[in-house]
């Protein structure tokens, strides 16, 4: 059986990880817990692709070029997640599954934050876990595809 590909999307501000607001993100930096992301895929049969970017056009067109080529998706838009409605658009383009992540409990935190435009075309959700979100969302991901 082939290893199934994955992508892991970031959005704004994640590359600052570990540099920025410390006592909500942790001190782990972007980079350490990038080489986590691709090392738990390994560990689990997924061949795991990471992608960050500051601009929605960028994401945007990452997202455009999944079809066909990955088998599902992780994303943690960031505060794009919020009001993107292209990046909801181009995810649902894709027609592959997507696991909408965030590090932080959304819910707990500003007004603004607790509503996701792109949640209805994500097949879930797993927030509020730090960067474990994302392993618990490659787990879950794995069963999908």
């Amino acid at each position: 059986m082939r290893k199934k590909n994955i992508i892991i999307i970031l959005g704004p501000n994640l590359n600052m990880t570990g540099l920025r607001e410390k006592g909500i993100y942790g001190e782990e930096t972007a980079e350490s817990i990038k080489s986590q992301i691709i090392a738990h895929g390994e560990s689990i049969g997924l061949n795991c692709e990471v992608f960050q970017s500051n601009w929605e056009g960028a994401l945007i067109d990452k997202i455009h070029e999944l079809k066909n080529k990955y088998d599902g998706g992780i994303v943690n838009l960031g505060a794009l997640g919020h009001y993107s409605y292209a990046l909801r658009d181009a995810i649902s383009f894709t027609k592959i599954p997507f696991i909408e992540t965030h590090m932080t409990n959304i819910f707990a935190r500003e007004e603004f934050r607790k509503h996701s435009v792109i949640s209805d075309v994500c097949v879930g959700q797993i927030i509020g876990f730090g960067k474990n979100s994302y392993f618990l969302a490659m787990n879950a991901i794995k069963e999908l595809i």
